[in-house]
């Protein structure tokens, strides 16, 4: 009965929380969106993200916001628009590969481009059975890694080790991260798992739309493994309103941050949370907005994890996430990242005002992880572009200073033609990166973390060249170096649990190379194949062992 009440009271002031926030922002975009139109979501890994960057690269757009995805397909319209009106500052050498860009993304947009200035054209109901459809076939010969471990926890510490005095005080302690690797070579796949062997998986989305004002969408899928055959839903939302409003309910993707193959609070690596999201899926149209803050978009994420544990260790936390994105300058973006796990079974006890505000002290129910991200692109330097992440965790109170990153530069065009691109990312968690004591499971949603996809205690190196032979046939080399025990290595027994007579952890190297292919095959089906290797040294922390895996995939896409 108590848990009950105390579940009450978290729903209540949460909720409290959200309709204070719609109310705020109802107030302050109240003026209306001029073109505004309900569109559904483009998938996180599709094609489309790389060519809004090409043209980005080129000079083309500048009201981009990079830090907040997934895009609406009116976004994406919008961008094009921007392009297309921007093309005469191209050179000859840059015309041909940009303007190529443009025609894919207007075949991949239809509705929007052709709504774009006359939202009101919009029919009354509109069905589209097969608006994307994908074919995969996935071989895998190895063994994914294993995050579940004991690591040390140092106290004692101040912001970047030397700010603040100890803003952490106490001793040092055993913290426990839990979660999987998932696929080896496969990362950020929506918490999709394939197993050694032979796997198969088909998806495909249908959308509808209301008028101008509501839109739908279901992406159901059929997964085939050695172990089992399944049939999930990936997607399935509905969304009302559009431009600078629109809520969302359902199941969907989202990302927070800038970078590619990671992101510190939130990314597509586990499974869609079901989810009610108030957001901007195009920059706020206010002119007061416009004129302080530059472009500016939002979005308000409430969910709820799975129940884990069992008796005193039963969690099932809320999920409150928070987005906030800038553009002051065609130059620069400047974005605030949060998301907190709060409340659920399995706590005692009140909670202070400050801790129920901040977290991090010694009676809040939360675990929060909080940052910001920064984007600059260079003009003079073929726009190439700098980026970076910073997320702490609330173990000091409304200190975030448990420090971990992401950061890294994109030149777009290492060539005048734009052809050939170049991308390196450096991430670095700390030890204590999705832990936490009053949650055992730590940052982890169906058995895989929501941030980035290396966990906690890790570092690694990624880099990435492409060349474009045309928007649609791409050929991609990619490297990446990853190490975990850098910190935090303890003594531990044959279950990677804390031993003072165990054996010491190993630092865990691996080197991966990739290599994808993505080219047409008729009308708008597109293959890409894609093969990896990576070679593991002291495996899961275990000194001496070693471990190769090799993935083959090959997919078959319709206007993905």
């Amino acid at each position: 009965m108590k848990e009950c009440v105390k579940d009450k009271k978290t729903k209540k002031s949460i909720s409290k929380l959200l309709v204070t926030e719609l109310v705020l922002l109802l107030v302050t975009f109240t003026a209306s969106q001029v073109w505004a139109l309900a569109s559904n979501n483009i998938p996180l890994d599709s094609p489309v993200y790389d060519y809004v960057e090409k043209l980005s690269g080129f000079g083309l757009i500048d009201s981009d916001v990079r830090g907040l995805r997934p895009y609406s397909r009116a976004e994406v319209a919008r961008l094009l628009s921007e392009a297309e009106a921007s093309e005469a500052r191209l050179t000859p050498g840059e015309l041909p590969l940009a303007e190529q860009v443009i025609r894919r993304l207007k075949e991949l947009v239809p509705r929007e481009a052709e709504l774009r200035e006359k939202p009101g054209n919009a029919p009354f109901a509109d069905f589209n059975p097969v608006s994307y459809a994908r074919l995969r076939y996935v071989h895998l010969n190895g063994v994914p890694r294993s995050y579940n471990r004991d690591i040390f926890i140092p106290g004692d510490q101040s912001v970047f080790g030397f700010i603040g005095g100890n803003l952490r005080p106490g001793t040092a302690g055993i913290g426990h991260e839990s979660g999987t690797e998932g696929t080896p070579l496969l990362e950020n796949n929506e918490g999709v798992i394939y197993r050694s062997g032979n796997n198969g998986e088909v998806r495909f989305a249908a959308e509808g739309y209301l008028l101008d004002k509501a839109s739908f969408l279901v992406e159901p899928y059929l997964l085939a493994t050695p172990e089992n055959d399944v049939l999930k839903l990936g997607k399935g939302y509905l969304k009302i309103g559009s431009g600078g409003l629109e809520l969302e309910a359902g199941r969907d993707a989202n990302w927070f941050g800038p970078g590619r193959r990671g992101a510190l609070t939130l990314s597509n690596n586990a499974r869609n949370f079901d989810l009610v999201k108030l957001s901007s899926p195009e920059p706020v149209d206010v002119g007061w907005v416009k004129s302080y803050l530059g472009e500016f978009k939002y979005a308000l994420i409430l969910s709820r994890f799975d129940e884990t544990g069992s008796g005193e260790t039963l969690r099932q936390p809320w999920f409150l996430g928070l987005k906030l994105a800038l553009k002051p300058k065609p130059w620069w973006e400047i974005g605030v990242n949060f998301v907190r796990q709060e409340g659920g079974h399995g706590f005692s006890g009140s909670s202070t005002l400050q801790d129920n505000i901040f977290g991090g002290g010694t009676t809040n129910h939360n675990n929060t992880i909080a940052g910001i991200d920064l984007r600059f692109r260079i003009p003079w330097l073929a726009n190439t572009e700098l980026y970076g992440e910073y997320a702490g965790e609330d173990s000091a109170g409304f200190w975030p200073f448990v420090e971990s990153y992401v950061a890294g530069f994109y030149i777009p065009r290492l060539t005048e033609s734009g052809r050939d691109d170049l991308r390196f990312e450096f991430f670095y968690g700390n030890p204590m990166l999705y832990t936490d004591f009053k949650f055992p499971a730590g940052y982890v949603y169906q058995g895989m973390t929501p941030g980035d996809s290396q966990g906690g205690g890790a570092i690694e190196f990624y880099c990435r060249y492409s060349h474009w032979f045309s928007p649609r046939n791409i050929l991609a080399l990619e490297y990446f170096r990853t190490d975990r025990g850098h910190e935090g290595r303890v003594t531990v027994n044959a279950d990677n649990r804390f031993d003072p007579n165990g054996v010491m952890q190993a630092l865990e190297r691996k080197n991966a190379i990739r290599v994808a292919w993505n080219f047409p095959l008729v009308g708008d089906l597109d293959a890409n194949l894609m093969y990896g290797w990576e070679r593991i040294h002291n495996f899961n922390l275990v000194g001496g062992a070693k471990q190769t895996n090799q993935l083959l995939k090959v997919d078959l896409s319709y206007r993905y």
